[in-house]
């Protein structure tokens, strides 16, 4: 069982393009839109809320963003009229971010506060950097030339960060002088990365030589996608 997620938005049509995105990335997690009015309209439904997280809840518990402050309030409300409102937690955080980083994280098989983290703390670029990485100086490293057609975008760089995580090393993935820790999806998604790029990956950690190889195998295999 992995933590659900609820994607509380004023638009419909918004909270169900952001839940298919976000289930491209971590297609074992459920992940339930609860956007617009009955009737197609813009604003929060209470009882859509509610619905939505009791049917997100597989035992694990629920993770629930939102959009803009009444939403925010909306959810609250539904979140106290449960059963059992400790099971679901409403997240500040940035809604399309939040919910790119969380679902990582659930597919990860994160527990409940570890998926609210990675919601709260999702950023876009401010987190790629020009500095020593972390996984210096006692790093083992690799250079490998990205050949899958759409580099290190959305769903390839959710399968990187998956399949680090239950890795115990630092992982940085560097482009040009600019890079990224390995197990954010929006950091590695704002390297820009694309076909043909060469990237260098290093590596810290107990477990550094597995997650090179984990890196190495991913690109070979063009992270899943038809060569």
């Amino acid at each position: 069982m992995t933590v659900g997620l609820v994607l509380v938005s004023h638009s419909e049509k918004l909270a169900e393009g952001l839940a298919e995105v976000a289930a491209q990335m971590a297609p074992d997690v459920t992940i339930l839109p609860a956007g617009g009015l009955p009737g197609g309209g813009i604003g929060t439904d209470y009882d859509t809320v509610v619905d939505a997280v009791r049917r997100a809840d597989t035992g694990s518990g629920v993770v629930v963003l939102y959009d803009l402050g009444s939403a925010q309030m909306t959810a609250e409300l539904a979140v106290e009229s449960l059963a059992e409102p400790g099971s679901v937690t409403v997240a500040d955080a940035p809604l399309v971010e939040g919910a790119v980083a969380a679902a990582v994280a659930a597919q990860g098989g994160a527990d409940r506060a570890a998926v609210l983290d990675a919601a709260v703390s999702a950023t876009g670029p401010a987190e790629l950097a020009d500095t020593t990485s972390a996984a210096e100086p006692d790093a083992d490293s690799v250079e490998l030339t990205l050949t899958n057609e759409v580099g290190l975008h959305a769903r390839p760089a959710a399968v990187l960060a998956r399949s680090l995580a239950p890795i115990e090393a630092d992982v940085i993935v560097r482009l040009g002088e600019q890079e990224a820790d390995a197990h954010s999806v929006l950091a590695l998604m704002a390297l820009g990365a694309r076909k043909g790029d060469r990237i260098e990956v290093r590596a810290g950690g107990a477990q550094a030589g597995e997650a090179l190889r984990v890196v190495q195998e991913l690109v070979q295999d063009n992270f899943g996608e038809p060569a």
